[in-house]
């Protein structure tokens, strides 16, 4: 392990049953160390893992078997010594997640989508204002504030959705499929966004992608093979 590691995923196990109850393998015994400020896509075809990879790294999915650990605010966090409600909390402050699917709320406009998860930490209404315009300045959408999801293109969509992972100040970002949406033009901007966000911010930042041409802008790319990384 690396001085300056921040997030390390040792022997995940993740499996579903089907309906006949035959169990089946998605994660096989896969390893990984990531260190801090590093910008690394989780490249390989759909059905191969990615998201659920994510979706452990991020604290929404649990894993059969294995360890994952978080370093937040210079102190380590053991998924499995958490129960629901610190999860929870630590993913409301440490984690901002960011989807193929904006997952914007239809009936809010960009600015109030951005400043929900900071309302739901109990910030303040006019420090969460304060900031998430601020935002919405950093990923080039101001003067689209008052706009609803539905006035917004997939494009603009995807930056609110990326300001709004960014309003709790979090030290990781994780992005499923974030252009997968998108035509190359909008998905290139989405990608050039991240890395610039990266580098502003200095929160470390994880991708799953199908697109090698996406992929190519990260620092790192690990291929998923099977169930692990290659």
């Amino acid at each position: 392990m690396q001085d300056n590691t921040v997030i390390i995923a040792k022997n995940i196990y993740k499996s579903y049953s089907t309906e006949q109850k035959k169990e089946t393998p998605v994660l096989n015994n896969l390893s990984v160390e990531i260190v801090k400020k590093e910008f690394i896509s989780i490249m390989g075809p759909s059905g191969v893992g990615k998201s659920t990879l994510l979706h452990i790294l991020g604290s929404l999915d649990n894993a059969n078997s294995g360890l994952v650990r978080l370093k937040y605010s210079e102190n380590w966090f053991d998924y499995e010594n958490m129960n629901s409600e610190q999860l929870a909390s630590f993913r409301n402050k440490a984690i901002g997640f960011v989807f193929q699917f904006h997952h914007l709320l239809p009936e809010f406009s960009a600015l109030e989508n951005v400043m929900m998860p900071a309302l739901i930490a109990d910030i303040s209404f006019s420090a969460a204002k304060e900031v998430a315009r601020g935002l919405m300045n950093d990923v080039n959408l101001s003067g689209r504030e008052t706009h609803k999801p539905s006035e917004l293109s997939g494009g603009e969509q995807q930056r609110v959705a990326i300001a709004r992972a960014l309003i709790n100040h979090p030290e990781f970002i994780f992005a499923d499929e974030p252009t997968g949406n998108l035509d190359m033009k909008s998905a290139e901007s989405v990608m050039n966004l991240l890395q610039s966000i990266r580098d502003k911010y200095e929160v470390t930042t994880v991708i799953a992608t199908h697109s090698k041409e996406i992929a190519q802008i990260s620092d790192r790319i690990c291929n998923m093979v099977d169930g692990s990384i290659e």
